[in-house]
């Protein structure tokens, strides 16, 4: 008999997504050494099989939804290559794509080239967001570090419950009550839209960066503490007085970027939960673009903190979802959410801080390590920035052409000289 998992929430939300991105988030660590393949592969088997749904194929019946826990080939879950070309072999392995319907949700690739090593990953958002992939990987590195080394089994993986529901286990009885009656929608709906070309059946898929060095975070630190604003703040003040530039939108014109929002500060016992979503959005609106991107801060703080003072943020409209997937066939309930549901066209994602000690292999931490989130499609863009070593790096990834490789550089040489400004350089 077939094996069956829930179709949580979140699941069916990012399958839904599937009109706006490729779902994927992507993964890539630099080392200075070669690991074990062998213990690679053996660290990567226990893993999918503490979270089967990396090892399930999604069924959409159209009536209802599940997973369905398949075999696979541990072969096919991870590839070693040795290539002539690492940029182009990374950039090819991280810009595929895992449809839901694949019998693995997950996968790994190892490139191998003058003694050193790029492990790259790519994994259906439909699994796990940015924040459980960042303890996956940190689990992923002690598991293997540990069989290694002592001939620990690596089967420490985190296991337990994915629904949704979780995000209310760190209220008392009556908040909790409440927050489940928050079935209003306020998403709001903004026009503008980043200035891609339009969409073409011949764009491909490809990931542009940007890195900052450390004195430019230790910068934005200072500054941003002077100013009243988070990092997060400044890198959204410096996003929006780009995007400004870049399109050419009148300086009077209402904006809105919608920024990433982890509710497990909302839940008890983090730690006793399986692999899963629990990512809402915040939308972040200032009312013009400001005399000065000085001023520009001054509203991106103001609308942030209007959310933060809410003990409810992020909440909003999650029993409205639940009960649209509830009481209709799934793709009826898909139809009736499209209608109701706001998809930013500009949206960021800050994944914070990468630990090189729970990233090392054997005691060799990574030289480089970046993450990002999905392909998004014309006109949708998702910016995620990730911090290493005290090093950011900006990422945009886009399904466009050799057009719209042009404008996102140009986009990030703005967001260069904008940080630049803010930080007084």
């Amino acid at each position: 008999m077939k094996r069956k998992l829930t179709a949580e929430l979140w699941d069916k939300m990012h399958y839904l997504f599937r009109d706006f991105n490729d779902r994927m988030v992507h993964v890539e660590l630099n080392y200075d050494f070669i690991p074990d393949i062998d213990a690679l592969k053996t660290v990567i088997i226990c893993a999918f099989e503490k979270a089967p749904v990396l090892h399930s194929k999604f069924v959409d019946k159209k009536i209802s939804t599940h997973w369905e826990v398949m075999p696979y080939d541990i072969d096919e879950v991870l590839t070693v290559e040795y290539p002539e070309n690492l940029q182009e072999a990374v950039e090819s392995f991280l810009t595929q794509y895992i449809p839901p319907e694949s019998h693995i949700q997950m996968k790994f690739a190892l490139f191998i080239k003058d003694g050193k090593s790029t492990l790259c990953m790519i994994e259906n958002h439909m699994c796990m967001d940015g924040g459980d992939l960042k303890y996956f990987l940190q689990a992923f590195c002690e598991n293997y570090t540990s069989y290694v080394e002592n001939g620990i089994s690596p089967i420490e993986f985190r296991t337990g419950s994915r629904a949704y529901t979780d995000v209310y286990s760190g209220f008392s009885g009556t908040e909790a009550g409440v927050a489940k009656r928050l079935f209003k929608n306020i998403n709001a709906r903004d026009d503008h839209k980043f200035p891609l070309t339009k969409d073409s059946i011949r764009d491909s898929s490809f990931i542009a960066r940007k890195k900052f060095n450390e004195d430019i975070l230790a910068k934005l630190k200072t500054k941003g503490k002077e100013l009243g604003a988070t990092i997060n703040e400044m890198l959204l003040t410096a996003y929006f007085y780009s995007v400004y530039e870049l399109a050419g939108f009148p300086e009077s014109d209402q904006l809105m970027i919608s920024s990433a929002i982890d509710l497990r500060r909302h839940m008890d016992n983090v730690e006793d939960k399986g692999f899963t979503n629990h990512t809402a959005w915040m939308q972040c609106s200032i009312p013009q673009r400001g005399r000065d991107i000085f001023e520009t801060v001054q509203y991106v703080v103001r609308s942030s903190n209007r959310f933060k003072k809410d003990k409810f943020m992020g909440l909003y409209g999650l029993p409205l979802l639940n009960f649209g997937y509830s009481i209709l066939p799934h793709a009826a309930s898909e139809e009736i959410i499209k209608i109701g549901y706001s998809n930013p066209y500009m949206a960021m994602s800050n994944i914070g801080v990468l630990n090189g000690k729970q990233l090392a292999l054997c005691g060799h931490e990574p030289i480089d390590a970046f993450m990002s989130g999905a392909v998004k499609y014309k006109p949708f863009v998702l910016l995620t920035a990730t911090t290493y070593k005290n090093v950011i790096t900006l990422s945009m990834c886009v399904r466009g052409n050799d057009k719209d490789k042009e404008i996102v550089s140009k986009f990030f040489d703005l967001m260069e000289k904008n940080i630049n400004t803010l930080i007084g350089e």
